[in-house]
């Protein structure tokens, strides 16, 4: 048997050299395309500046945004959930594995009596 050979399924036939060639090309033209872009990378001034709807860039500081803010919505909405998982959440590498087997070990006795 042929490594390049052509694989017939239920669906298809499936033969590794076309497959290895559109991925060559798709890398090439992808090439292609980067290498159409401008080379050089702006400088100081205002063609460095990122473009924030013409507004000035926040202080890292003032521009953070945490968490809590971000999902508070959803955390709110949720709260009675979180207020019984967080307390589990230990940080431990070693709880996290004992989960881990816990949960698995319950599925096998549901597969196994089920």
């Amino acid at each position: 048997m042929m490594i390049a050979e052509t694989l017939y399924t239920g669906f298809g036939a499936w033969n590794p050299i076309v497959w290895l060639v559109a991925f060559a090309v798709a890398i090439l033209l992808a090439w292609f395309i980067q290498r159409l872009g401008e080379p050089d990378i702006p400088g100081d001034g205002e063609s460095g500046k990122s473009y924030i709807s013409g507004n000035d860039e926040p202080s890292p500081e003032d521009g953070h945004i945490g968490g809590s803010n971000l999902y508070w919505g959803f955390t709110d909405a949720m709260k009675g959930y979180y207020a019984r998982v967080v307390p589990l959440h230990t940080g431990c590498l070693t709880d996290y594995v004992l989960w881990f087997l816990g949960t698995f070990a319950l599925l096998f006795i549901f597969i196994g009596v089920l």
